[in-house]
């Protein structure tokens, strides 16, 4: 089978200058036959990435580069091709007619998803024995499940790349060997060993560290050693390193206590592993025996108690204070995104503060309508308020015409966490940043407030932020009572 050679002359220059961190990051990595971007999010990634392209095809006898990214972030991709480049892309989606016209063209640059190339994973092969193809993945923790259909599916493909580069602001998205397997894509696993289960035995952030010393001592060495290992084909830097002026970014804990029928109700998930629910006029009995489902049901109940009791017709202790600082921020003529985990909450609050004209985000909408929403957020001088899930808004958004978001609850993801605030901090950004975090006193907060720190700082560590040394003095690892006490009725 013949390889096919495009043969039109494309412009390789860039149409806007990097930064001198961007800059360095381009050349340590361009000439790799495989790299890791892991600067942190809102330092510009899709500069270097887009710089890479054009150096690939113009000096390394590239044909084609792939650039796979989330669903819902192939818009922006196609939107920066203008602002930086001369090549117009095409794009692959679910439509395999179109897509056959796609790789029979002679497209210098082709934006996809993850599951279209997965999907249409035998067609990509033979285009990849046809041409000399790169492939720069975006967002790339997607693919931290080794054992996911889809992560496999790239494994196997991977080989047919000529180059390969990952990029994600948040390497560590939750645990940190979520890293191998992006890793594994890039080098079948010559840094961090091939054998994944050994790995995350070694580098899993458990619940008994504060009685386990030596497990505590495997856990962070094992991690203090994982980017020196893959130091030589990445490149990071953070908001403090890369020398460029950001806005201060301050964070800030709203305490409040509970609302007397909220306390109730969340005493009784403590004490009885049981909770009657009254949804949709029908009446339930929920077996809360479980221990994911029990925190989850904690976090319902601390967020909103409508979320279990629709007949529920008080003012929460959180909503008291969201309306606050949301009338705080409108006052001085400011914008602000409410980021919370469940859809029910984005829809109460965006009919409850209509009077703002707020936009709403959230995985149940259509991407048309969630890139309308994002739309006018920016435009609209009206529009105060955005409501959204990170779920469904927390990558590849630049949302700096808002300076502060405040989440009025928090999942046990960090990924979700990290990603979300830093929306508003960006380098287009020109005001202070403010991150509210609303907790309620002796709640589920306060352990996910503790976990996601430990995850940081253990995020930090692997990701080459932070040395041992420091670590050792920063890790908090009280997260592991908290949640003895959390789960002390079931284990009675």
């Amino acid at each position: 089978m013949s390889k096919i050679v495009t043969t039109y002359n494309a412009n390789y220059q860039s149409k806007t200058n990097a930064f001198p961190y961007q800059a360095e990051a381009f050349m340590a990595i361009k000439d790799l036959d495989y790299s890791a971007i892991f600067h942190e999010q809102g330092l510009g990634k899709t500069k270097i990435a887009i710089d890479l392209m054009l150096y690939w095809l113009d000096k390394r006898d590239i044909d084609t580069v792939m650039i796979v990214t989330k669903k819902q972030l192939v818009k922006n991709w196609v939107d920066e091709f203008p602002v930086h480049t001369f090549i117009k892309p095409k794009t692959l989606s679910n439509n395999k007619a179109d897509n056959f016209y796609v790789l029979n063209s002679p497209a210098k640059a082709i934006i996809t998803n993850f599951e279209t190339l997965s999907t249409d994973k035998e067609r990509i092969k033979l285009f990849l024995k046809l041409r000399d193809v790169a492939i720069i993945i975006d967002e790339s923790t997607k693919l931290k499940n080794p054992e996911s259909k889809l992560t496999k599916d790239f494994f196997e493909i991977a080989p047919l790349f000529k180059i390969r580069t990952i990029m994600t602001g948040t390497p560590v998205a939750n645990r940190p060997y979520d890293i191998w397997s992006q890793i594994y894509f890039l080098d079948a696993g010559k840094s961090l060993g091939p054998d994944f289960k050994a790995f995350k035995s070694n580098t899993d952030l458990k619940n008994d560290f504060e009685e386990d010393e030596l497990g505590r001592r495997i856990f962070e060495e094992s991690v203090s050693g994982i980017y020196k290992k893959i130091s030589a084909f990445s490149v990071r830097e953070t908001k403090a390193s890369c020398g460029i002026e950001l806005p201060e970014k301050e964070y800030v804990a709203v305490y409040s206590e509970f609302e007397e029928l909220q306390e109730v109700m969340y005493k009784k998930v403590m004490h009885e592993l049981s909770l009657d629910i009254n949804k949709d006029g029908e009446h339930i009995l929920d077996d809360d025996s479980a221990a994911l489902k029990r925190l989850l049901r904690f976090n319902e109940i601390t967020s909103n108690p409508r979320l279990v009791d629709d007949g529920y017709d008080r003012n929460s202790s959180k909503e008291i204070e969201l309306d606050r600082l949301i009338k705080d921020i409108v006052l001085k003529d400011e914008k602000c995104i409410v980021w919370s985990n469940f859809i029910e909450n984005i829809d109460y609050f965006s009919k409850k503060y209509n009077e703002y004209q707020p936009r709403k985000i959230h995985g149940r909408m259509a991407m048309e309508e969630r890139n309308k929403s994002v739309d006018l957020f920016k435009r609209d001088p009206q529009c105060k308020i955005l409501f959204a899930t990170p779920q469904a808004a927390k990558e590849g958004l630049t949302l700096t015409v808002a300076n502060h978001v405040i989440f009025y609850d928090r999942g046990f993801n960090l990924d979700d966490y990290l990603q979300a605030q830093d929306r508003i901090h960006r380098i287009s950004q020109k005001k202070k940043c403010y991150i509210y975090n609303l907790m309620v006193r002796g709640s589920i907060d306060e352990w996910i407030d503790s976990l996601l720190n430990a995850k940081q700082y253990a995020a930090f560590l692997a990701q080459g932020d932070i040395d041992l040394g420091e670590y050792i003095k920063k890790a908090d690892y009280s997260y592991c009572d908290i949640i003895r006490e959390l789960l002390a009725a079931e284990e009675d």
